[in-house]
């Protein structure tokens, strides 16, 4: 399998889950993912003579292409080791709009954003439990005051991805 880290616009109109780019971007805000979005891409087999029309309409309603995304690297969530939110407007946008074409206002992160908000402390608590102790260095409390953060913070992604969509950048060049 051949993977990619970057592919031209001709072919990142080929992306079969594009639009999942936009749930990445839920969650880099919520978490507060202080490195860029890294993804890579690899082409999705084909039967022989298949077109992406003859493919049919994927989960998404978009015609599937002949690639396909994974988004990588979660490292510097939480500001990386610093555990904090130190939000900025471009903070967790990939580095290429063209990624965000299908955005068309806040309905265009609602799948992401309800499962967000639906999202319970307990979970929450139970995910901790999961976590190694080596990985909070031992600070129970820190995990804690984290997890706790975290959970109150459901609520501001909208805000963020608002002030995302103000910026200069302008990330949504279809948002109306």
């Amino acid at each position: 399998m051949t993977l990619h880290d970057f592919l031209p616009d001709e072919k990142l109109r080929e992306v079969d889950n594009l639009y999942e780019f936009a749930g990445m971007l839920v969650f880099d805000k919520w978490t507060c993912n202080t490195n860029g979005r890294q993804t890579v891409f690899f082409e999705t087999p084909r039967r022989p003579g298949e077109t992406p029309a003859a493919a049919g309409a994927g989960e998404s309603g978009l015609t599937p292409g002949i690639y396909h995304t994974v988004m990588i690297d979660q490292g510097f969530c939480f500001n990386a080791g610093e555990w904090n939110f130190p939000d900025a407007p471009l903070r967790g946008l990939y580095a290429r709009n063209r990624v965000y074409e299908g955005v068309l206002g806040m309905p265009s992160f609602a799948p992401w954003l309800d499962r967000l908000e639906k999202l319970s402390e307990q979970v929450l608590a139970e995910l901790g439990e999961e976590i190694p102790p080596a990985w909070y260095e031992d600070d129970y409390d820190a995990l804690m005051r984290l997890l706790e953060q975290t959970y109150r913070r459901r609520t501001r992604v909208p805000e963020l991805l608002e002030m995302a969509r103000r910026s200069n950048r302008q990330p949504f060049p279809n948002w109306n």
